[in-house]
């Protein structure tokens, strides 16, 4: 029978890999080093969670605890903890912060109760906030970051009123991009570029949206009808670059309407 591995050894198999005969590659690597590797894992974990494919989800996961694994152990050769400590963190904030499942406290019900209990409960671990922006990581890719930094300030009411106020603000930031056109100074029209994302990102939250979702979903299309034009223009004999803008217009309406 196959042996079959578990946690113990995993952690066992990193500190080899990481000692003086272990592997020249696993050895060089920092908390810095690794950062790279850390976010393409999360984001190939989400791509097979969104696959349902759970082979490969059990694959990056793995993958993903490596990555927790690897840093455990780094931070355990300059002594500032290990994997153990890690465990009992996590473990000892899920208890705290689920006094309805571990303690006493029956008035917590429902998902609204949970949340609105979260940041009182953070607040005991010593953890209040100066600002109410206070962990918002600014490491966040931009979009996430926007529309986190937005809910945050939903909770106090500093939120537009209606649908017609974003509205009108982002044909306000538009105009503004013509402006910073005609003058022709790129850093302006970064800024209105910025000023715009997010406005479409307040959009998206005020209409209860998740902008880095209908992002992902747009992505996927545009990628889907793009590909049909290549299959297409191969089937016809043709190189792309050969082709005219209004062929391959013609070729993304045909994908349209196939509803890709």
């Amino acid at each position: 029978m196959e042996k079959k591995y578990t946690f113990s050894d995993l952690v066992e198999i990193m500190k080899k890999l990481r000692s003086p005969k272990g592997c020249p590659w696993d050895q060089k690597q920092t908390h810095e080093s690794l950062v790279p590797y850390l976010i393409e894992e999360t984001y190939e974990l989400v791509d097979a969670i969104k696959e349902k494919d759970y082979e490969n989800m059990k694959e990056e996961l793995g993958d993903l605890l490596l990555q927790v694994v690897f840093h455990s152990q780094i931070a355990k050769e300059k002594g500032k903890f290990n994997i153990s400590d890690v465990v009992d963190s996590i473990a000892k904030k899920l208890v705290f912060r689920h006094p309805h499942v571990f303690g006493d406290r029956d008035d917590i019900k429902s998902s609204e109760d949970v949340l609105r209990e979260w940041d009182k409960l953070k607040e005991k671990e010593g953890k209040k906030r100066e600002s109410l922006l206070d962990g918002i990581p600014k490491s966040l890719p931009p979009i996430p970051r926007a529309y986190k930094l937005q809910k945050r300030v939903e909770k106090v009411g500093f939120d537009w009123s209606n649908y017609s106020e974003i509205r009108e603000k982002l044909v306000e930031e538009l105009k503004e991009i013509d402006d910073a056109v005609k003058k022709g100074k790129k850093e302006k029209i970064e800024e209105e570029i910025g000023d715009l994302f997010f406005m479409v990102v307040n959009l998206a939250r005020f209409l209860d949206i998740n902008p880095e979702i209908a992002l992902q979903k747009a992505n996927d299309k545009f990628e889907k009808r793009f590909r049909y034009i290549e299959e297409e223009a191969r089937k016809e004999g043709k190189k792309l670059e050969e082709m005219s803008l209004e062929e391959m217009e013609e070729l993304w309406q045909e994908a349209k309407k196939k509803m890709l």
